[in-house]
């Protein structure tokens, strides 16, 4: 039987992560994806607030693995780290505009965001380096809430 290239495509992709973004091994290029889409990500309540615009919610991942998030929206976003203070997401969104130029490549590198992503795009690879809960946002849609978690264990 002779399969389609996408046909090998999906099943590596299958088999590299599971459905709650843990991935089952060390992932590929860009490791393990965030999808945002605040069209199709409706806010659900997550131990830190409420949480929308990024699937899965809550991303757990292990130390050394990298993630990267993938617009499948058709407007652009971002996800940028608040920062270390917060455990929970604030009321307001705390990012600035610094928020839309993509920077950093590690968790505990500080700020890290994917910049502005346009649709049908991807940001650049970011490792989970230090064992943590990193809270991230949008900057364009921060109240909509567009927030989600990473939790590198």
């Amino acid at each position: 039987m002779t399969r389609q290239p996408w046909t090998t495509l999906s099943l590596m992709l299958l088999a590299a992560c599971t459905a709650g973004g843990i991935p089952t091994s060390s992932g590929g290029a860009g490791g393990v994806t965030i999808d945002i889409n605040l069209t199709l990500s409706h806010p659900v309540q997550t131990p830190y607030g409420l949480s929308g615009g990024f699937t899965p919610p809550i991303t757990t991942i292990p130390v050394g693995s990298q993630f990267h998030f993938t617009n499948t929206d058709s407007f652009a976003h971002t996800g940028s780290y608040l920062g270390s203070q917060f455990t929970q997401f604030p009321a307001g969104s705390p990012l600035g505009n610094i928020a839309t130029t993509q920077s950093g490549t590690t968790l505990s590198g500080g700020m890290w965001t994917s910049g502005a992503l346009q649709p049908g795009t991807s940001s650049q690879s970011i490792t989970a380096d230090r064992a943590g809960t990193y809270l991230f946002g949008c900057f364009f849609h921060y109240g909509a809430p567009m927030r989600g978690a990473i939790i590198a264990q």
